[in-house]
């Protein structure tokens, strides 16, 4: 389990709570500064609590899953010459290849995208 993990599943904690949660050994002091670390990324909040810092996640697990997934969309868009329909068809048959009822909501979200652009093309 990742230290994120958690963070997202046992709520906020010390080095020392994080460390006893992980359940498996590992140093204190790499634990410190993975923490410090994704801290200073923006990943953690952090607050001091007589001797400690208690650290706390900045963004949910489903906003960060969020924004890795629209980064990592944002960042192939941006390549020179990248290719949409590359995009698009490793999407699908990924969705496709996990669950048919993603496929369907992929689906979905797509009729509802296009209404709201319809609607602002009118306006």
């Amino acid at each position: 389990m990742t230290l994120m993990e958690l963070l997202w599943t046992g709520g906020e904690g010390s080095v020392r709570e994080v460390a006893q949660r992980l359940g498996r050994p590992l140093a204190y002091t790499t634990i410190m500064t993975t923490l410090d670390r994704l801290f200073k990324k923006g990943l953690l909040d952090r607050r001091k609590s007589e001797r400690a810092f208690i650290y706390a996640p900045c963004f949910s697990r489903r906003e960060w899953e969020h924004k890795l997934a629209g980064d990592f969309v944002a960042g192939f868009l941006e390549r020179p010459q990248p290719s949409g329909e590359l995009l698009i068809s490793c999407l699908v048959e990924a969705v496709g290849q996990h669950d048919e009822a993603l496929l369907d909501e992929l689906e979905k979200r797509i009729r509802m995208r296009r209404k709201e652009l319809g609607r602002r093309r009118k306006l």
